[in-house]
Order: structure tokens, then C-alpha cells, then sequence
């Protein structure tokens, strides 16, 4: 019986999206898959249609953005995980079978995450799980480093939705991917949701992925991808934090935003930096955002303690890399 459905969300994928879908349907471990498409021009959806009859696919007739966009295939989902996968990534033919094998070892965890290698530059890491730091930094753990490293499975802060196996009903429970992110961190908004609700995100160093990664924006750096992370960061650190908490990491938080303004502004895109900032500010506190904001709960007191320990220790690692 079928575990696990992939959700391949698709823009404009026709370089990537049909070496992606081969690779996942000659795996051990075969899942359902749905292609969620935000209106492709460039034939991608044609070619997904004619040759993987097997596939469904959900079509939009505008640009939807990534979290809109699962959040469709999520729900039209019967199975008990889905599997978020980029569609320019190309899958190991035991990902699958390693993901779902770690999420039944572990009942309790909301995500697995796959071990995601460089697809240009298979000696390079491109993640191990992300992590999020005190000083509001968000960062693929491993990144650049060498494939060889990060052997060891364990809890990370949330999974790259990229490549990341999920249990479907505990979206139900912690909420689906909130769609004013539109794109980027998004996934770790949610793996800090389930980190509140005390549902663990793992990661699978047997399930390999080859990801070739900003295929849609372009770059690894650039006015679109900056804007919309500064937005969304600051907002799901509204979301997220309760008030002594956004207190006690402030002065982080502050020195954090202001090391990569200039950082930014030094690169030409200080004024997409400081505006996705204000746009964060001006979503937090709309009616939306207000609503969106997760309500604290004396229950998970001590989920809180482990996040906070976890921001510090990733701040460290973040500082002892410069």
C-alpha cells in the first residue's frame, strides 16, 4: 500500500522537472505523486501531461507562490506522509524508502529531512536539515561543506522543504504553510511551529537528494529572494516568539539585521533589503498577521526552553564560522 505522496510544486521547471519526476518514479519506493503548477509558460506543464500520465496534476491559472501551492497538493493528499520535493532536484533511488522508514521509526516526529548534495557539485553539500539562530539567521546546515560529512541522523531545527517527507495529519494540528510567506522560509516557519507543539523534525543522512537550487530566482543572491526573506523573517518572528522572548533575543535580533543590511547593501540590494524589512513590520502587525501569530500556551513551556537553547547554540555556530 502507497505511504506517501510527492508534491512537486512547478514554475517555469521545463530544464528540470522531467529528469526530476524519472528519477522519482524508478525509486524502490514509488509514492503518488501530484505536480501543483503556478502557470507555467514554458511548456513544463505540457510535458509533465503528456509524458507521466500517471501523475495528477493541479494547474493555477496565476503564479500562487510555493506555500499556496503544496498546501493544495497537501490537501489533496490520502496518504499518511507527503513528500515535499523541489522540482529541480533529482532523487536517490532509496530516498523514499529511507524518509518513510525514519518517520515510522519515530512516531512522535512531525518531518524527516533528506541529506541534499549540490546537483552541479556532487562533492558539496547544499544542506543536512535547517537550522535558525538568535540572531534571526536562517541557514542550511553543511552547506559548501563535504558530502562526506554530517553522517549522523538527529533532530534539526526544521527540514528544507525542498526535500523533506512529512506526516500529513499533524498538519492539522499545527496548521499548513502560511501563504503570506508566498516563498522562502516558509518551511522553517513551519518546522518552528511544530517545534512549539513539541513535534520533533529529523534528519535522514541515508536519504540523498541532488538539488540544483535558486532554479526559479536565478541566484543564490538577488532583489527578489532578499526582499521576500526579510519580509518573511521578521514576520515569523513575530509569529513565533511570544513577547519576553522577542525581549530577551532583541539586542540578537537587532545586531543580526543590521550585520546583513550592510552585508546587502554592500552587494547593491540594501534598498530590497530594508524594504522587505517594512514590509515584514507592516504584515505583523495587519489583522492577518495578528491572527497568524501562534498563541502561547503554559503546555509547551519547555518546548520554548529547547528553542531558545537552540537559537543559541546556532548563533555560536554561525559566528564561528566568519
Amino acid at each position: 500500500m502507497t505511504k506517501t505522496t510527492a508534491i512537486i510544486p512547478n514554475y517555469n521547471g521545463i530544464q528540470y522537472i522531467d529528469r526530476c519526476l524519472a528519477t522519482l518514479c524508478g525509486g524502490t519506493a514509488v509514492p503518488e505523486i501530484i505536480v501543483v503548477d503556478n502557470h507555467s509558460e514554458d511548456g513544463s506543464l505540457a510535458l509533465v501531461k503528456e509524458k507521466y500520465r500517471e501523475v495528477k496534476v493541479i494547474a493555477f491559472p496565476e503564479n500562487t507562490g510555493f506555500s499556496k501551492a503544496v498546501n493544495a497538493g497537501i490537501q489533496a493528499a490520502e496518504t499518511e506522509y507527503v513528500l515535499l520535493l523541489n522540482n529541480d532536484t533529482e532523487v536517490d533511488g532509496q530516498m523514499v524508502f529511507q524518509l518513510e522508514k525514519a518517520l515510522d521509526a519515530h512516531p512522535g516526529a512531525f518531518s524527516a529531512a533528506a541529506k541534499m548534495i549540490n546537483l552541479r557539485n556532487p562533492h558539496k553539500l547544499d544542506g543536512a536539515g535547517d537550522f535558525y539562530s538568535a540572531l534571526g539567521w536562517a541557514f542550511a546546515r553543511g552547506k559548501d561543506k563535504g558530502t562526506g560529512r554530517f553522517e549522523r541522523p538527529g533532530r534539526v531545527f526544521s527540514a528544507c522543504a525542498g526535500a523533506a517527507l512529512y506526516r500529513r495529519a499533524m498538519f492539522e494540528k499545527i496548521g499548513f504553510f502560511d501563504v503570506n510567506h508566498f516563498a522562502y522560509l516558509e518551511d522553517v516557519d513551519l518546522g518552528y511551529r511544530a517545534n512549539i507543539y513539541g513535534y520533533p523534525n529529523i534528519y535522514v543522512p541515508e536519504a540523498k537528494v541532488f538539488h540544483a537550487g535558486s532554479a526559479v530566482s536565478g541566484s543564490r543572491h538577488n532583489a527578489f529572494k532578499v526582499k521576500l526573506s526579510a519580509r518573511n523573517n521578521l514576520y515569523m518572528i513575530y509569529k513565533n516568539m511570544p513577547f519576553l522572548q522577542i525581549l530577551l533575543n532583541l539586542p540578537f535580533l537587532a545586531t543580526g539585521h543590521l550585520i546583513k543590511g550592510l552585508f546587502f547593501t554592500l552587494k547593491g540590494m540594501g534598498g530590497a533589503y530594508f524594504g522587505g524589512l517594512s514590509e515584514g513590520i507592516r504584515l505583523a502587525c495587519s489583522e492577518e498577521g495578528r491572527r497568524k501569530k501562534v498563541k502561547y500556551s503554559i503546555r509547551n513551556t519547555g518546548n520554548y526552553f529547547w528553542i531558545q537553547g537552540q537559537l543559541w547554540v546556532s548563533m555560536l555556530r554561525r559566528l564561528l564560522q566568519f
